[in-house]
């Protein structure tokens, strides 16, 4: 705890506290990101099931996976600053725990997904697995957006 009191004191995390805009901003920033990141795992988990078959599989995967790589980084980035401002309390909070479990599970789920594409070659269709796999993918990044706004209201 004495950690988390720490980081709340820390003066960046006291300018943010106490500015009329950097606040709002960085949980704008925050809701975009997030908006961009569940939008590319969206459609890479729609084409993997079998949907959008006329975009082509590969080229329309890589791209969506850089800018969902890129909105996790800045969702990461801007909701570690919003966590700051108060984290002794949302460590406490089973929403908050609740939404770290389910972005570790959606993280091994897309781990298991490399591991799953790469062993498929580029002309054949995804796998029964891979196909189970981008259901989780859905379903746990819809439970994180979930989680992250009951958070917001708990």
């Amino acid at each position: 705890m004495e950690l988390l009191t720490a980081i709340e004191q820390h003066d960046l995390v006291r300018l943010l506290k106490s500015s009329f805009y950097a606040y709002p901003i960085v949980n704008a920033l925050h809701i975009a990101s997030i908006g961009g990141l569940l939008t590319s795992v969206w459609l890479m988990d729609l084409r993997i099931l079998g949907w959008l078959v006329v975009l082509p599989e590969r080229p329309f995967l890589k791209l969506l996976r850089r800018v969902a790589l890129i909105s996790f980084a800045c969702a990461a980035v801007t909701g570690l600053a919003l966590f700051s401002v108060r984290a002794t309390e949302y460590v406490g909070l089973p929403i908050f725990l609740a939404k770290m479990t389910l972005i570790l599970l959606a993280g091994l789920n897309l781990l298991l997904f490399f591991i799953l594409d790469r062993q498929r070659p580029a002309s054949v269709m995804p796998s029964i697995m891979e196909r189970i796999v981008a259901g989780f993918s859905a379903v746990l990044w819809t439970g994180v957006l979930f989680a992250g706004r009951f958070i917001g209201f708990v």
